[in-house]
This record gives structure tokens, C-alpha cells and sequence, in this order.
């Protein structure tokens, strides 16, 4: 049995604190109106996809990562597949890009 992903894990406690919002017309809402601390895009999403929040979240200075797949981002925070995603509290944000940063 493997380890449970910590990141998937706080992105789930994220969501469960109401400090996430998911799918491409929030995330993008969340970043335009600043509200989003962090946004996660999965490594499977499209190069499209990947490009157009990479290309919002520069412009805004956004933290961005690229990380998981689809399938087990919308499994961490309890929906069906998720490409992306934005955390909405500065502090849990923090550590879950510190925990991204120092997955090996």
C-alpha cells in the first residue's frame, strides 16, 4: 500500500475549510478577482489549458504549480475530474506549494 499523497491530502482539507474552487469558470473567476493564493493545474490537462492559466497567473502574479492528473485532483477534493483548481487562503496555500516544492 502506498503512502497517501500529502498534497492530495491538503488540497482535500482545503476544500473540506470551503478554500477551494474547481473547474475552469471559477478558477478563472478566482484569479481575475485576485482571490486565488495558489492554482493547480493538472500535468495531464491539455497544453492549451496549461498554457491560458500559466499565461493569467504570470500576469497576475499568481503562484502556479503543475501537479497530479486530473482524475486524482477531482478525487482530493471530492468532485470528478478536475483539471485545475485555486485555493483561495493565503496560508494554506503556502503549504501546499512548500509541500509541492519539496515532493521529490
Amino acid at each position: 500500500m502506498s503512502r497517501p499523497d500529502k498534497v492530495l491530502s491538503m488540497l482535500g482539507i482545503a476544500m473540506k475549510a470551503g478554500k477551494v474552487v474547481s473547474g475552469e469558470f471559477a478558477t478563472e473567476n478566482a484569479i481575475k478577482s485576485f482571490q486565488a493564493c495558489l492554482v493547480v493545474v493538472a500535468a495531464d490537462a491539455s497544453d492549451n489549458t496549461r498554457k491560458h492559466f500559466n499565461d493569467m497567473c504570470v500576469y497576475r502574479d499568481i503562484p502556479i504549480m503543475i501537479y497530479s492528473t486530473k482524475e486524482e485532483l477531482g478525487k482530493a477534493i471530492g468532485k470528478d475530474i478536475r483539471s485545475n483548481l485555486a485555493v483561495t487562503d493565503e496560508g494554506l496555500a503556502k503549504a501546499i506549494y512548500k509541500s509541492i516544492e519539496s515532493d521529490p
